[in-house]
């Protein structure tokens, strides 16, 4: 995508793709979901290949006993690591539509629960940038951009998913997302 493209841009939707040289260990092989983006306020989102291995029942005794205690907990980000943000999304294959409901209410997300094509999530915290930061970031190659299509969020989690949306995005990506972290490894 150019640069005059991703100023213009409202990356609502989109995903970022941690370049396979971004080595902060709060993004390395990070797969965030955009959910606000202005140019001049920022961005913010979250990262959906950290799962936690806990539902909000384990991490949160009080919801135990509730229509969430099942729902999934990801680490979303550095910032306020220990708020939690609940999201629902889901993709329609017939009208390539995809539909995102971030930071939903107790009451919402477990209506949204009920609706079998949709995935709920909770996650810890979030990823956030401040005006004109994204840009500047994607400009300089940090983050890898990529169009959500079909099921890619539920194609798995941790490296998983950035390697297989990273192949679909290029295959030199691809390559070097396959390289090991210690290459006497390979």
């Amino acid at each position: 995508m150019n640069e005059s493209r991703i100023a213009q841009s409202n990356l609502v939707g989109s995903l970022l793709l941690a370049h396979p040289g971004l080595d902060d260990p709060n993004f390395k092989r990070s797969v965030i979901l955009v959910s606000a983006h202005s140019a001049e306020d920022g961005a913010m989102g979250v990262i959906l290949n950290r799962p936690l291995g806990k539902t909000l029942g384990e991490y949160d005794g009080s919801l135990m006993y509730t229509g969430l205690a099942g729902v999934p907990v990801y680490q979303g980000g550095p910032v306020q690591a220990d708020q939690i943000i609940l999201s629902a999304w889901s993709w329609s294959h017939e009208k390539k539509v995809f539909k995102l409901f971030f930071g939903v209410d107790a009451d919402k997300a477990k209506e949204l629960r009920d609706d079998q094509d949709m995935e709920l999530r909770a996650f810890l915290g979030y990823s956030g940038w401040g005006s004109r930061q994204l840009e500047g970031e994607l400009a300089a190659n940090t983050w890898v951009l990529a169009n959500i299509n079909g099921d890619v969020l539920n194609g798995g989690d941790g490296n998983d998913l950035w390697r297989s949306i990273m192949g679909e995005v290029s295959p030199d990506l691809k390559l070097m997302a396959d390289v090991p972290d210690d290459p006497s490894r390979n």
